[in-house]
């Protein structure tokens, strides 16, 4: 159990793009978004749980086609979210515009059932421990709503140009993060 908590604590703390995701939306919207967003992640922990229970991560492991459609829809998605903070910030009416409480939530789960390492990492991981998947998922969930959460509440920006830049910054780096999965897939 504890190398199972040690390799979650690695994979929740290390900056990608779930982490990249809350700071993106807690900038647009507040703690809120970046709470919403938060528990889209951690939803999508769930999800990636029960596919491994039901073997259904493996057909993705043992795949290549499918390993690699998954990567590439996860990186289009993410390349979509960094050019639209790029244009938000380049609209003042669109930067003005509201978002719905859904849609934190939906990029957030998105996100994180799109990115197939952690398919991958719930697939080498959850079958070597006799706990239930849904327990290992539990544990992984909860730091994941810990570690989120601080991030979320740790953007506070008073400056509206501080504000546009660490969008900026954000919405470049998700487009790069996208950019090398589709690298890695050529």
């Amino acid at each position: 159990m504890l190398a199972f908590v040690i390799a979650a604590a690695l994979l929740t703390l290390s900056p990608g793009p779930d982490t990249l995701l809350v700071l993106r939306n807690s900038l647009r919207g507040g703690r809120a978004d970046g709470l919403r967003t938060t528990l889209g992640i951690t939803s999508g922990l769930v999800v990636h749980a029960t596919l491994s229970a039901l073997g259904l991560s493996l057909i993705l492991v043992r795949s290549a086609t499918a390993f690699e459609l998954v990567k590439l829809a996860g990186a289009g998605y993410l390349i979509w979210l960094g050019v639209q903070s790029l244009l938000r910030r380049a609209s003042v009416a669109v930067a003005a515009a509201p978002v719905g409480p859904a849609r934190p939530f939906r990029e957030g789960l998105l996100t994180n059932v799109l990115n197939p390492k952690v398919a991958v990492f719930y697939l080498a991981f959850l079958p070597q421990f006799p706990a239930p998947p849904f327990l290992l998922a539990a544990i992984h969930m909860a730091m994941g709503l810990v570690w989120l959460s601080i991030v979320a509440a740790a953007v506070v920006v008073t400056s509206p140009v501080v504000e546009r830049w660490m969008d900026r910054v954000c919405g470049v780096v998700l487009v790069a993060i996208g950019v090398e999965m589709v690298r890695e897939a050529a």
